[in-house]
């Protein structure tokens, strides 16, 4: 049960900035913050009034029910609004429960996608490239835009590595939970007995950061430049144009080669470095403020094994939730990946509401 008092203080809140907005007394630095709280405040409004009138209406409707002076038909009509009125205060309950969890302030971000071939060899290299077309499909999908800043291909046609920045509304907190580590399971071109294989590939999603975010002092950076590398150590430009930028008070290194420029190498590492600091800090508050929590949903830990896909039996299971969708195919064409993101969101949802009773 939540407290009166917070359920009052919500509905205080959105009358002084309804007031504040109306009378023009907000200034412009501080009127698009102001609206948008005002905006979701707007959206559980009506909820909370009716929270705060639940126990005063339900007291009324039990005096008719328990009135012996009362037809039995007017008895009946008020059991029947107070069982409507006990369902609809359970509906408030959950929406105002989940207006108060602590707001992740990274949600509204856009994201940088990070995906690597991991243990598996050639194979994993395939697999790396088919979940980045997967991501791929999900952003054409939503209208997200999709800028690729680094790639790196393998010789059997898959990826390497590749960093992405994907932009649109709400991104990281659509994309947050992919990041771990991704186990494929399924028989290669190039395998000649029909064996299973089981591959690997790592993903990291990040917060995309701004400059107001991270500040990066001069003083706390390497730069090192050297000459573009391609396959087997090929070199690619004649000059030194490849940057290694090293944050040395978190120990975070971003390499970058994708372009001719060493000035656009720099750029683009630097908005890595910048958002692989921000998740850094963002991480450990995390971390400190749920510490003692039993039940937590996408660590972030790139280590930690998330989802296995098992080409043979047709069949994508996340094991954190302990869900299995028997619609591999869709999952890689991203036609359903919000089912499987939705679930992720509502457990994640319920446990910290569980924290929250």
């Amino acid at each position: 049960m939540i407290p009166i008092k917070k359920i009052r203080e919500i509905i205080s809140q959105h009358k002084r900035i309804e007031q504040s907005l109306s009378s023009g007394t907000i200034d412009k630095k501080n009127f698009a913050k102001k609206s948008k709280e005002y905006s979701d405040l707007n959206e559980i409004i009506k909820n909370a009034k009716e929270y705060e009138n639940f126990s005063t209406i339900k007291s009324d409707l039990e005096m008719i029910i328990n009135d012996n002076k009362n037809e039995i038909d007017i008895k009946n009509l008020a059991k029947n609004e107070l069982s409507a009125l006990i369902e609809k205060n359970i509906i408030n309950e959950k929406k105002l429960k989940l207006f108060l969890l602590p707001k992740d302030e990274a949600d509204v971000k856009n994201a940088i996608l990070e995906i690597r071939a991991g243990t598996g060899g050639l194979e994993a290299s395939l697999f790396a490239g088919d979940l980045f077309k997967m991501y791929e499909k999900v952003c054409n999908k939503k209208k997200w835009n999709l800028e690729i800043i680094s790639i790196s291909k393998s010789e059997a046609g898959g990826l390497k590595e590749v960093v992405a920045l994907i932009k649109g509304k709400n991104i990281y907190s659509s994309l947050k939970y992919e990041s771990g580590v991704h186990r494929v399971q399924r028989v290669p071109d190039t395998e000649t007995q029909g064996r299973v294989h089981t591959s690997a590939a790592t993903v990291a999603v990040l917060p995309e950061a701004e400059d107001f975010d991270v500040k990066l002092e001069e003083k706390d950076l390497r730069i090192d430049v050297f000459r573009s590398s391609g396959p087997g150590g090929q070199s690619v430009n004649t000059t030194d144009s490849a940057v290694r930028i090293t944050h040395i008070p978190s120990g975070i290194v971003v390499s970058q080669q994708d372009e001719k420029s060493q000035i656009r190498n720099k750029e683009k590492g630097l908005k890595i470095l910048r958002s692989r600091i921000y998740e850094f800090e963002r991480q450990k508050r995390e971390n400190e403020r749920s510490k003692d929590r039993k039940n937590k949903i996408g660590s972030g830990d790139r280590s930690e094994r998330i989802r296995t896909y098992n080409f043979p039996q047709g069949r994508v299971t996340d094991h954190r939730i302990n869900l299995t969708l028997h619609k591999l195919e869709e999952f890689m064409q991203g036609e359903i990946f919000e089912e499987m993101n939705e679930t992720l969101l509502l457990r994640a949802q319920e446990n910290e509401l569980q924290e929250l009773s």
